[in-house]
């Protein structure tokens, strides 16, 4: 086999582009490789890449080798005691060869793993979920660069001249420069034309020859200005200027809630807490400044901090009502509805005070849903307790009661999770381009 070695002067960066090329081409299979690895993924390793396996066959790099069918070729081959001319060897038993261990099966290769850093991993889990319906402005920080016309310069690109004040200049310049113009020079060249023809005579009865000579003079005078004093000249030229200006935008918040009452065990409280894991790596990954409200309830709701949110052991009753309670003090507090999108991500295992039901779907539809752009409801269920198809499975008094508002309001998902699997699937599934269906 041939080898190709790079030897330009300056070959930095190089592996850099290999690696971006390997990436691109292998990346069904990363995305595979990560969507395995995320069932074992803990809380604390968002901070982490990622190391990906993925089948040595995938990998092969392009090679240029010999055609055998091609030339001639003559083989010389050490003798020894066991071979005389003519003898024909047999083949070599399976399993010789680079990389390859024999076994009583057959043959194979190491899978070939590699380390993805952490915003490479982040790239390709993310790279096409979005929030959805992000309708009342782009997300941004509380002030954005906005470019206002800030009056007129003396340079700038093609694109931006400003042709009424370039020949408002223009003018200017010509008439105080005294440039003829193009109509007194028709009328000097005419009044020339006729009186050598004899059609009229000078007005101030002197010769025709003499009127003539003094044209003459003029138009020469008229050309040599003309030719000083341009039409258009550099100094005219007068562009549109533009200062960015800090201006106001709208902005993006979303508020996570969590049911950590007793009857979430620590299996479900894990799963909803890597959910919410993934959900606050999208925002910070995928949006600039995007503010997140944690909020933690048990039969009291209260807003937390991230680490808080995650890592408290708190637990206690059972009342969904006050999540929304607590969200809709929040959010009148520090989020006007008319500038603000605002998304709710709730997670709980779908018990409810019996008597709380009511009161909670009713805050749901009538105050929550209708200021919000979108919302996801994932209820956390036991292993085993649902199937493949977490729709069709046992239902809590929650499920049951938010199916009614999931059939009337477009912007409210639902989607059940059972064991670590469920969620890579779940929550491309909420946040994919294009929406999600109900």
């Amino acid at each position: 086999m041939d080898s190709i070695v790079d030897r330009r002067q300056h070959p930095r960066g190089k592996n850099l582009g290999n690696r971006q090329r390997f990436l691109h081409r292998a990346r069904s299979h990363i995305r595979h490789a990560i969507k395995e690895n995320l069932k074992g993924r803990g809380i604390r390793d968002s901070e982490s890449g990622e190391t990906v396996s993925i089948p040595r066959d995938d990998v092969h790099e392009p090679e240029f080798v010999q055609d055998a069918r091609a030339g001639r070729r003559e083989h010389v081959l050490p003798g020894n005691r066991e071979f005389v001319e003519g003898d024909r060897i047999a083949r070599p038993p399976s399993g010789g060869g680079s990389g390859a261990e024999g076994s009583p099966d057959g043959e194979g290769e190491d899978a070939f793993t590699f380390e993805l850093s952490r915003d490479e991993f982040l790239e390709i889990f993310f790279e096409d979920l979005e929030l959805p319906d992000l309708v009342k402005g782009r997300i941004a920080a509380e002030t954005s660069a906005i470019p206002e016309r800030a009056g007129f310069t003396t340079d700038g690109p093609p694109v931006r001249m400003n042709l009424e004040r370039t020949m408002r200049h223009s003018m200017a310049r010509r008439v105080a420069m005294g440039r003829p113009t193009a109509r007194a020079v028709a009328e000097l060249e005419d009044e020339l034309e006729r009186l050598r023809s004899g059609a009229i005579e000078p007005a101030d009865g002197r010769p025709a020859h003499a009127r003539i000579a003094e044209i003459e003079a003029l138009l020469k005078r008229a050309d040599e200005r003309r030719r000083r004093v341009p039409f258009i000249d550099p100094i005219d030229l007068r562009y549109n200027y533009y200062e960015r200006v800090p201006k106001p935008v709208t902005q993006a918040v979303m508020f996570c809630l969590m049911d950590v009452s007793a009857s979430m065990d620590e299996d479900m409280k894990d799963l909803a807490k890597r959910f919410f894991m993934l959900l606050h790596l999208f925002l910070t990954r995928c949006y600039e400044r995007v503010e997140v409200v944690f909020i933690r309830h048990t039969q009291h709701a209260q807003e937390v901090d991230e680490d808080t949110f995650f890592h408290d052991r708190q637990t206690g009753g059972t009342v969904v009502s006050s999540a929304f309670g607590e969200m809709l003090r929040v959010v009148g507090e520090r989020f006007p509805v008319d500038d603000w999108n605002i998304y709710l991500a709730q997670a709980s295992d779908g018990d409810d005070w019996r008597e709380d039901v009511p009161r909670c779907t009713r805050l749901l539809s009538e105050r929550v849903l209708p200021i919000c752009q979108y919302a996801a409801y994932v209820e956390v269920a036991r292993e085993g307790s649902i199937g493949d198809d977490p729709l069709d499975s046992s239902q809590s008094e929650l499920w049951r009661a938010y199916e009614d508002i999931a059939e009337s309001r477009p912007q409210f998902a639902r989607r059940r999770i059972a064991r670590p699997a469920d969620i890579y699937p779940v929550f491309r599934d909420l946040f994919r381009k294009g929406g999600v269906d109900a």
